[in-house]
């Protein structure tokens, strides 16, 4: 793959740790796996013997029934608040299962079901007929063909009746091709085919599953990090490497990554650490959000100054967050900021800077 890609994909980034597994894995692998449940469990979730890195953090006991589910006949649901990590898991989870992760749809309002499972090269097709040659493989026929997991990100935003050609795949293991004739007409799914689908709990009555498809799919919820520390490192090791691959030699300042995800928290959660009550945004507050900003306050300071970010480039760059959603945020937005909460240099910078706020 291209070295100046922005963001390989985790059998890519991780193919060393993926071989050392591989070679030190000894137990039972379900048929078609590439690893066993406790080495993909211990890729997603680090084993410093090994010299593997955490890369998912939340409750580990998600990460074991969400492979036992992948072990079963049925889909894995990953539901949640936005910026949780579903897409995140869902790579790890594929990456690990069947050594790709690139089978991959993109639910939306336009998404057709050629998209999903197959469509024609028109060319070949007028001039040969339908043919496998003219077929052209969509990622469920190809996962269902080489024995793959498949991918389905935002499987709600999709057409209730787009997202039901999964049921017979799902279900009867098989995706007919009635273009095609013979044995050609069916394609059987090989050991080690399923689909992982995510879904934000805030689409929930945009396109709702129907009854038939839920029943084929276990669910699993993926919540926010609970733990200040661990989301505060997170946040931390993320924005370090984000801010290394666009050119900043200064890595982020703790204290400002302390203002930034405790304001996230509390937005997020409506109440203070201290357990005072305050304005809750409507806006997603997520982990994931938090990166962003923190990424884009070390770009700012970095090529603007040529500094570390500070808290008063965080007032610049949470507009954009705050006031996705709902024009109100921004009123909320602010009177959080012209608050006098706490002590400290990035928390008073961060009230001498609330004017820097638009509107």
């Amino acid at each position: 793959m291209n070295e100046h890609a922005q963001r390989p994909p985790a059998e890519i980034r991780y193919a060393g740790e993926l071989a050392r597994l591989r070679e030190d894995d000894t137990d039972a692998r379900p048929p078609g796996w590439a690893l066993s449940l406790r080495a993909a469990r211990r890729f997603a979730l680090g084993d410093e013997k090994l010299g593997i890195s955490r890369k998912f953090v939340g409750d580990p006991s998600l990460i074991d029934r969400s492979l036992v589910s992948l072990a079963t006949n049925r889909g894995l649901m990953l539901v949640g608040e936005p910026g949780t990590a579903k897409s995140l898991l869902s790579e790890l989870l594929a990456a690990a299962v069947s050594g790709t992760s690139t089978l991959t749809i993109q639910g939306g309002a336009a998404t057709t079901e050629d998209q999903i499972k197959y469509s024609w090269n028109y060319a070949l097709l007028v001039a040969e007929g339908p043919s496998t040659r003219s077929l052209v493989a969509a990622p469920l026929l190809r996962g269902m063909a080489e024995g793959k997991v498949v991918r389905f990100e935002e499987i709600t935003r999709c057409p209730l009746e787009v997202q039901d050609c999964l049921l017979s795949p799902l279900s009867d293991r098989v995706l007919a091709v009635p273009e095609l004739s013979g044995p050609e007409s069916m394609v059987f799914a090989q050991e080690g085919f399923t689909v992982i689908a995510t879904a934000n709990t805030r689409d929930r009555g945009v396109n709702e599953m129907s009854a038939a498809l839920k029943r084929r799919f276990n669910f699993e919820t993926v919540f926010p990090i609970a733990d200040f520390q661990t989301e505060l490192a997170l946040v931390e090791a993320e924005a370090t490497a984000l801010l290394k691959r666009s050119g900043v030699e200064a890595p982020p300042r703790r204290d400002v990554l302390e203002v930034l995800v405790t304001a996230f928290r509390e937005l997020r959660e409506g109440q203070t650490a201290r357990g005072d009550a305050t304005d809750r945004l409507s806006g997603v507050m997520s982990t994931a959000e938090a990166v962003s900003v923190a990424h884009a306050v070390g770009l700012r300071g970095w090529f603007l100054r040529g500094e570390p970010g500070t808290a008063a480039d965080l007032v610049s760059c949470l507009a954009g967050t705050a006031a996705k959603d709902n024009a109100e945020d921004l009123a909320k937005l602010r009177r959080y900021l012209e608050q006098r909460r706490r002590h400290g240099a990035q928390w008073q910078a961060l009230y001498e800077a609330r004017h820097l706020l638009p509107g």
